[in-house]
């Protein structure tokens, strides 16, 4: 019986129906991972692939296919649909599940998961059609190594958003879905590492001379740098009633029904908004202007302790492309108590966030895929507070560690890169790292470290920043015993203020105490999130990107 004609059942026979046949499904999927055929000459191109059973299985999916694949170029294209093919089962089966958890309406933190789940494997497929149609979308060679990175990204946190959900068999069937589809896409990314043009990713890359990446066009320059009086909006939100809307969520709405396809502009004017807002995969080119940091507040108060998962705790969550959003103050009200709870999450490629301020405890920013620009914002937390694994790169902001929960540490970034092919990161570039007013009178009763290793390949680099006190002397703090320590990246360059000194930092085989210029210039916003795309469009003038 299909799946999907069970979702008819709302009894316990149902329950038992889907939990079969949910099982049975995954069983033979996994049961094919050991018992592949054997395969006929086909490329080496396993070799490398950090899960090669499932490259194998892949593999022998082209058994059947008109055509074999004959070198890693078309083996690549295959990986690529293959795991296409798997995110759309693993769709069905959250799909179903999620039908059944609203109808049983006794499950709602499960439902949440999977609608979690649901739309990051949306995401997901957006991401490898992209690949699949990279001669019309693609700009650049760094593009494709994006959209795999966050697929990639996608599955695992998919898994995260299951993890502390301890139910039914159902849930493991679906972490087994999302545990073999992260493989597929691994494979599929380290493939494409193996097989693109050697020195295709290298090159010089610069900025242009006020500050942004060169993929923020000039009509978003003129936006960013424009006075509110200046910028001709979609919509314009005023608790008043003097605007076309009184709520963000209504104005969006409407912006977003307007004919045209290009950007849309919502100006939020000065205010206190409680309301939480998410733009999906498909709500592309948002852009929020406010009336300044501290005048136009967004509020939200979700978080883990009250169920929500920490993905979907988010006051404003971004995943659509070319996200934007200008002097305005994104705020999680929760409190230390409450552990996880976001305040802005972005999954959105090619995305600015400029002159905001950014405020929780833990986990306040979640830079959660794609590439990320972050310019003259505040951030503000305890626990873990700027954490995901975007490529993103922080310049010209201030970092504000808060007073934590007692007997806790705190710990400003988690970096969670889970493959070494992925591009992803945390750049800190010219920025200033203090203690916020409510922790400075008591700083030195609590520890505070630059970052933790989340996940095995965790990379964050500290460079050309001000690091003041509050920082304890070893920098960094491990994650879980020597977990990641030998794998992580993590460096430091010509960093200034008292907490700078590297002397008593850890030793660490993947700490890098001093990097050098050539590596350090692999961290700024022209050598990082914006490949040989970030060339010169104009006649303006440009620099390297290091200070000085």
């Amino acid at each position: 019986m299909p799946i999907s004609s069970v979702a008819e059942g709302g009894n316990k026979s149902f329950t038992i129906s889907l939990s079969l046949l949910l099982s049975i499904e995954i069983l033979l999927f996994v049961n094919g991972l050991a018992g592949s055929p054997p395969l006929p000459t086909v490329p080496s191109g396993c070799g490398r692939a950090p899960y090669k059973a499932a490259c194998e299985y892949m593999l022998s999916s082209a058994l059947t296919a008109d055509h074999l694949p004959q070198n890693p170029g078309e083996l690549f294209d295959h990986s690529v649909k293959f795991s296409m093919s798997q995110v759309l089962s693993a769709r069905a089966i959250a799909y179903n599940l999620s039908l059944y958890y609203a109808k049983a309406h006794t499950h709602t933190h499960l439902l949440d998961s999977m609608n979690d789940c649901l739309e990051l494997l949306d995401d997901s497929l957006d991401q490898l059609a992209n690949v699949v149609n990279r001669k019309k979308t693609a700009e650049s060679i760094d593009d494709v190594q994006t959209w795999l990175s966050a697929a990639l990204t996608n599955q695992v946190t998919c898994l995260e958003t299951l993890e502390n959900r301890k139910f039914k068999v159902e849930k493991g069937v679906m972490d087994g879905a999302a545990q073999n589809l992260s493989h597929f896409i691994s494979n599929t990314l380290t493939l494409y590492m193996s097989s693109k043009p050697k020195g295709a990713a290298g090159g010089h890359r610069r900025l242009l001379s006020d500050g942004f990446p060169a993929w923020v066009l000039t009509p978003e320059r003129k936006l960013l740098e424009a006075s509110v009086g200046e910028i001709e909006a979609s919509a314009v939100v005023a608790k008043d009633g003097s605007g076309t809307h009184k709520s963000i969520g209504e104005a969006v709405a409407f912006a977003a029904s307007l004919a045209g396809g290009g950007r849309t502009v919502v100006h939020i004017t000065a205010g206190v908004y409680h309301e939480n807002l998410k733009f999906s995969t498909k709500q592309k080119n948002v852009m929020l202007v406010g009336d300044g940091k501290g005048k136009t507040v967004i509020v939200g108060d979700r978080n883990s302790e009250d169920g929500w998962t920490t993905f979907q705790s988010a006051t404003v969550a971004a995943m659509g492309d070319g996200f934007i959003a200008r002097d305005i103050t994104f705020v999680n009200s929760a409190g230390p108590a409450k552990h996880q709870a976001v305040a802005l999450r972005v999954g959105s490629d090619k995305s600015v966030i400029f002159r905001c301020s950014i405020v929780g405890y833990q986990d306040t920013l979640y830079t959660h895929s794609k590439r990320q620009f972050y310019r003259e914002t505040d951030i503000y937390g305890t626990v873990d507070f700027i954490f995901g694994n975007s490529a993103v790169v922080f310049q010209n902001c201030n970092i504000y560690v808060r007073k934590p929960s007692s007997g806790r540490d705190n710990f400003i970034t988690a970096q969670g890169r889970s493959s070494p092919d992925e591009n992803t990161g945390i750049s800190i570039h010219n920025c200033k790292i203090s203690a916020a007013s409510d922790l400075a009178p008591v700083k030195h009763k609590f520890s505070t470290y630059l970052g933790r290793p989340w996940k095995q390949y965790s990379r964050t680099i500290i460079m050309q920043s001000f690091l003041d006190d509050v920082i304890h002397p070893s920098g960094w703090s491990p994650w879980s015993g020597n977990f990641g320590l030998k794998t992580l990246y993590y460096g430091e360059y010509m960093n200034s203020g008292p907490g700078a000194s590297t002397s008593g930092r850890v030793k660490w085989p993947g700490y890098r105490a001093s990097l050098t210029p050539v590596e350090a210039q692999g961290f700024t916003v022209a050598g990082f999130i914006a490949g040989h795309l970030w060339l010169p469009s104009t006649g303006v003038s440009f620099d390297s990107g290091l200070l000085g």
